[in-house]
C-alpha cells in the first residue's frame, strides 16, 4: 500500500482505524482494498486531509463508506476536523489491493 502522507506515526493510527472500515459490497476494509490515497495532517489547525477513492465512481455503496471513513477519522483522532476529498485519478483497479486483500479474496 503506498498511501502519501507527510506523518507516518499519524498515518499508521488513522490506517488501523480505518482498517476496520469495509466495503459492504466486497467485504474487504478499504485499507486492504487501496481505497486510500493520502492522509495529510496539520498540527497546527487539527485537521486531517484524506484523499480516496471508490471501486466505481457509481458505487451504490458510497456514501456509506465515506460516512465511516469519516467516523473512523474522528474516532482515531477526537476534537481533529476531517476534510474528505473524493477523487477518481487515479481510477481504482483491482493492481492496488494489499496482498493480504487478495489473499482474502482467493485472487
Amino acid at each position: 500500500m503506498n498511501i502519501k502522507t507527510n506523518n507516518k506515526e499519524k498515518c499508521d493510527h488513522a490506517l488501523l482505524g480505518l482498517s476496520h472500515v469495509e466495503d459492504p459490497e466486497i467485504g474487504l476494509n478499504i485499507v486492504d482494498l487501496g481505497l486510500i490515497y493520502e492522509l495529510y495532517f496539520d498540527d497546527a489547525d487539527n485537521k486531517i486531509i484524506c484523499f480516496m477513492t471508490l471501486t466505481t465512481q457509481f458505487c451504490p455503496m458510497g456514501e456509506a463508506i465515506t460516512t465511516d471513513t469519516r467516523d473512523s477519522l474522528t474516532k482515531s483522532f477526537p476534537g481533529w476536523e476531517i476534510i474528505l476529498h473524493l477523487v477518481f485519478e487515479p481510477t481504482w483497479n483491482f493492481s492496488m489491493i494489499s496482498p493480504e486483500g487478495r489473499e482474502f479474496l482467493g485472487r
